[in-house]
């Protein structure tokens, strides 16, 4: 029963993730933890095996929404590797850092950083690009959409790579994509077209996974018999997930989505406490 559960929460992750730049782990890690130590279901369930199963996971949610962003013409892969120079490092300094981590702690804590992204994502669409990084940037770009408006993003390369290294290293500690964080980043920041936001974070993700995943596999945290319920789900929901984005245009689902971030946040808070 266990492993049907994690097949729907694979594909349950995947479609949110690729469809809001999450990454899956968002979803995966909270409604793992739930399943296997709320309703007890998986034994032995640890902080450390769970972050292991999301970062592998994220190899495939990134892969399969990459490859279809990358179909559209929406990946801007410059920026993409630019932000994979600095969230690959973090991602291995994370992944040490997880190690020691009880259950209590880590509920409490990846809760609190469920709410701050939940209440980020929710305002992120009244909040205005701050010029500055733009006009700052030595990497100046422009973008026409597809309902014809014109985009001009950019940002200073030294600031990109220290930004996305502690996003790596969050992703590290937590095994969520750093597409969460990095995404509110390149539109208030940076000004990046919100499609070309998430196609690039999905793309970073995915290369930052690879590595992150090499980290945990050498800790030993991946429990690989859980892996194969999950990864295909994943894989299957992030090809869902980059089709409706590119498709859709609903803030109903989309604000539906931070909701359950935020409600989510919550409830690993009250775990980490109670």
């Amino acid at each position: 029963m266990e492993y049907i559960l994690l097949a729907v929460i694979g594909v349950c992750s995947g479609v949110i993730g690729a469809l809001v730049g999450l990454g899956g782990g968002a979803i995966l890690i909270p409604a793992t933890l739930f399943i296997g130590t709320t309703l007890g279901m998986i034994d032995d369930l640890t902080p450390q095996k769970v972050v292991g199963l999301s970062v592998i996971m994220m190899i495939a949610t990134g892969l399969a929404s990459t490859l279809s962003y990358m179909k559209a013409k929406m990946v801007d892969y410059k920026s993409g590797f630019i932000f994979f120079l600095g969230s690959a490092p973090g991602t291995i300094v994370g992944a040490y850092m997880n190690k020691g981590i009880d259950l209590p702690s880590f509920n409490l804590y990846f809760g609190i950083l469920l709410i701050i992204l939940a209440i980020i994502l929710l305002v992120r669409d009244h909040m205005k690009p701050i010029n500055w990084f733009v006009e700052h940037g030595k990497k100046q770009q422009f973008y026409h959409s597809k309902d014809d408006k014109e985009y001009i993003y950019g940002y200073p390369i030294w600031f990109a790579v220290l930004l996305t290294f502690l996003i790596g290293m969050v992703s590290g500690l937590f095994g969520i994509g750093g597409g969460s964080m990095l995404v509110p980043a390149m539109i208030i920041l940076f000004a990046f077209p919100p499609h070309v936001a998430v196609a690039t974070a999905m793309f970073m993700v995915f290369l930052s996974s690879i590595v992150n995943s090499i980290s945990h596999i050498y800790l030993g945290h991946v429990p690989w018999l859980y892996t194969l319920p999950v990864v295909p789900g994943a894989y299957i929901g992030a090809k869902l997930g980059a089709a409706f984005n590119k498709r859709i245009n609903s803030n109903t689902l989309v604000f539906t989505l931070r909701i359950i971030l935020l409600l989510l946040g919550i409830h690993s808070v009250y775990e980490g406490l109670f």
